[in-house]
């Protein structure tokens, strides 16, 4: 049977794909990883880490706003799986999920005044739309504008993840075509996207709201979405 949320390819794949079945992956089916969601098993996060790090694994796993898809800056494949998945184009603006402030600045220009209003909204539900340094891949650029969006995650679990990983995750919000919020439910990525993804990381229900993206490029912010992250502060 045909997936319904079948996709084709972007270019660099050997052929054509019919449904998510196709999408190169590690195995079969993906691996299910129950943690805690607020004490998460560093055993278990360790073997995530390991899994995107060393086996280029595309996964599913918990943030403050939703789950999202996530995989290592230097896999090429996995961007690819995700826009397949999401049904994007290669115009889709990518956002690197960040464990802290030193981080995102290796990556993402910033003033000091966009700085302290940046930092006074982190870490919690935004992504920022930022000029990118060159330590980002052209890949994960706009193709104009030469941004890229970042954004510091308030949960645990994707914090840990993302502490053990010692590098952000290339990311997006995990909404599926035809949907307007992001999944909330672990085990229900295991169920449609089984054949998709490498690893669903589960830390049980979370909230089903996109981020609030703020395009602070220009020196000035720009709401491009609203989402879970209150607006009023960037308001004048």
């Amino acid at each position: 049977m045909v997936h319904r949320y079948a996709a084709s390819l972007r270019p660099g794949y050997d052929g054509p794909v019919r449904n998510l079945r196709d999408v190169p992956r590690l195995g079969a089916v993906a691996r299910f990883v129950d943690v805690h969601p607020d004490n998460p098993q560093p055993r278990l996060i360790k073997q995530v880490a390991d899994a995107v790090r060393d086996d280029d694994a595309l996964i599913a796993y918990p943030t403050d706003s939703g789950y999202a898809l996530g995989t290592r800056m230097g896999n090429r494949e996995g961007r690819e799986r995700i826009l397949t998945i999401r049904d994007l184009d290669d115009k889709h603006h990518f956002t690197l999920m960040c464990s802290d402030f030193a981080q995102l600045g290796q990556f993402a220009q910033i003033s000091n005044s966009v700085f302290r209003a940046v930092r006074a909204a982190t870490p919690g539900p935004y992504t920022f739309i930022l000029p990118a340094t060159g330590e980002v891949p052209r890949r994960l650029l706009h193709p104009k504008k030469r941004t890229v969006g970042v954004r510091i995650p308030d949960h645990a679990v994707c914090q840990a993840l993302l502490t053990e990983l010692g590098e952000p995750l290339v990311t997006s919000s995990l909404i599926l075509p035809g949907e307007s919020e992001p999944r909330a439910l672990g085990w229900e990525i295991k169920e449609e996207l089984d054949h998709a993804v490498d690893v669903v990381v589960d830390a049980g229900e979370t909230l089903a709201e996109p981020t609030t993206v703020v395009d602070w490029s220009e020196g000035f912010p720009e709401i491009v979405r609203l989402g879970a992250g209150d607006v009023s502060r960037f308001e004048e």
